[in-house]
């Protein structure tokens, strides 16, 4: 083990200065790597980082609830940033918890760094209360899982980050031996540098896709995850409109085209599914532009018929026995893309008025019902109160499918949600964190009153740190997603309901004023009162999770 003694230096001045610890190594490498907040509920090896984040200028600890809350808040953090969203856990139930944002970073391809407390090289090994492996637990939940030495502090946590970034972002986790924090650091002169671009595809295969789009007589554009982080939204409308077919977009690409785009052809596997099946039926050749299947994989919704051209910057995930993958151009999207923008514009086989009457039939469907008040009426309400620029985020359930077809986005990063990990609980940590990269966003969360149980307590984080979010809690007592699946295999409904009557109670939560509404009007008013708000409020809306019943959970493909 290292020295434990100060060990000393002189300066430019010329003045003696102690040499810096690990934990001040550690908190200097991640105020240079751009992080403002490290989220997390603290340990004993934990106080010295802490008291490095405490004296650290533009860096801040911030207390979570619950550890699981922690990680969901980092990776909402490296999704707004393009920062690694950076959290931390303790031994063993401290891992554990906090695996479950650490693998929502994983699936929802989040930049993070996961820190943890480890046992010292003395007591790996032994039983030693609390202690697991977690070099073995976050190994399937990250792109690598490492440990720190005193030696190399800086060039680790830069790996971290930069692996983190590359390609499909995601978590890395680095073990904290306890003990380490207050040795002394190796010298380095190590500084960060960000990964490189992915490289082109093959020339050969960009050709090859090129003739593919120009022959198809129905083409469409599937736009996912990677197209959003690759940035693409412009260039994807602009090909779009120069051929005059029709897109289609992942429920985490929300934003990548205006609801009201000749072109927008809907939001594939959420509500109404059905009705996009119309659409992309009709399919000749299937463009995926940065499309992940980890949101819904391309045997689902995909006609057999159809050939897939892939632009992505990793080869597609496709059952290739009974799926025609014509060209898998694996490179930089944006050069692929731009091969086929070469493509001269040609009269194609689509009839976009056919097109547009299935968008205003679908979205048709998707106005609050005449009977009563229903989370379509909660939601069109929100859309005219959230200032267009506004944040939303939402948790998951049957209102998460909702959302993903009826709530108009306009532009990337306006709805966030995870559609890749999709863990409950994840709409009250996500606003918190949205809140606190972006301050000056009006932000709110949507939530079903199943999941709200699930992290109500980060109320408490967001009272503590002043963070202003409103979060509407749509109440129905109900589990719809799976009542409905109950239902319809003939079940009874048995373990669904969220409790017998009532809502979720009081009207202050954690010092968090709660508002109650049962109609329009009512909501209305609620959430003007409560945006206007300094500090978090809470708005509950009693409606009638049976409007989910026609329209979630649709066949999207014969």
């Amino acid at each position: 083990m290292a020295s434990r003694k100060t060990k000393t230096s002189k300066s430019k001045t010329g003045k003696t200065v102690a040499a810096p610890t690990v934990a001040k190594t550690v908190v200097k490498a991640l105020q240079e790597l751009g992080v403002k907040h490290v989220f997390g509920v603290p340990s004993g090896g934990w106080v010295d980082y802490m008291e490095e984040l405490r004296t650290a200028k533009g860096i801040d600890f911030i207390l979570t609830t619950h550890e699981g809350g922690a990680g969901m808040m980092a990776d909402v953090c490296g999704r707004i940033t393009g920062v690694p969203g950076v959290c931390f856990g303790t031994f063993g139930p401290g891992a554990t918890n906090l695996a479950t944002g650490v693998g929502e970073a994983l699936l929802d391809r989040s930049p993070m760094i996961a820190l943890t407390d480890e046992m010292p090289a003395s007591l790996r090994g032994r039983t030693v209360q609390m202690a697991i492996d977690h070099q073995a637990l976050f190994a399937p939940l990250t792109k690598k899982t490492t440990r720190l030495a005193a030696k190399g502090v800086r060039k680790t946590l830069f790996d971290a980050a930069r692996l983190a970034l590359q390609g499909r972002p995601g978590p890395v986790h680095v073990g904290l031996p306890v003990g380490l924090s207050a040795e002394i650091a190796g010298p380095e002169t190590v500084a960060f540098k960000p990964p490189t671009g992915a490289p082109k595809a093959e020339a050969k295969a960009l050709k090859k896709a090129a003739d593919l789009f120009a022959k198809a007589k129905k083409p469409v554009l599937a736009v996912g995850l990677g197209a959003v982080q690759a940035g693409l939204a412009k260039e994807i409308k602009a090909l779009a409109h120069k051929h005059d077919i029709p897109v289609l977009l992942t429920p985490m690409a929300k934003g990548m085209l205006a609801e009201d785009d000749r072109s927008y052809a809907g939001v594939l596997f959420h509500a109404l599914s059905d009705m996009v099946g119309e659409t992309h039926q009709q399919a000749d050749l299937v463009v995926g532009i940065g499309y992940d299947p980890v949101e819904f994989n391309y045997e689902s919704w995909m006609p057999k018929t159809a050939a897939l051209v892939s632009l992505d910057i990793v080869p597609a995930d496709i059952d290739r026995k009974s799926y025609k993958l014509a060209v898998d151009a694996v490179g930089d999207i944006r050069h692929s893309l731009a091969a086929l923008a070469k493509v001269p514009a040609a009269k194609r086989g689509w009839d976009m008025t056919a097109l547009a009457g299935r968008r205003a039939a679908m979205f048709a469907k998707l106005e609050p019902s005449n009977r009563g008040f229903g989370p379509k009426g909660a939601l069109k309400v929100l859309r005219e109160v959230l200032p267009r620029d506004g944040i939303m985020t939402c948790d998951v359930g049957a209102h998460t499918h909702l959302i993903g077809q009826l709530w108009p986005t306009p532009a990337p990063g306006l709805q966030i949600m995870t559609n890749g990990w999709s863990t409950m609980g994840f709409g009250i940590p996500a606003a918190i964190a949205a809140k606190l990269c972006a301050p000056k966003k009006t932000v709110c969360a949507v939530v079903g009153d199943g999941g709200f149980l699930m992290t109500v307590g980060e109320l408490a984080t967001a009272v503590r740190y002043g963070v202003k979010i409103v979060v509407l809690v749509l109440t129905d007592n109900d589990l719809a997603l799976i009542r409905i699946k109950q239902e319809k295999k003939g079940n009874p409904i048995y373990g669904t309901p969220v409790r017998a009557a009532g809502s979720i109670g009081g009207d202050n939560l954690f010092g968090v004023p709660v508002l109650t509404a049962g109609d329009p009007g009512a909501l209305r008013k609620a959430l003007g009162k409560a945006f206007a708000a300094d500090g978090p409020v809470v708005v509950q809306a009693l409606v009638d999770s049976r409007e989910y019943d026609a329209v979630v959970l649709k066949k999207d493909k014969p």
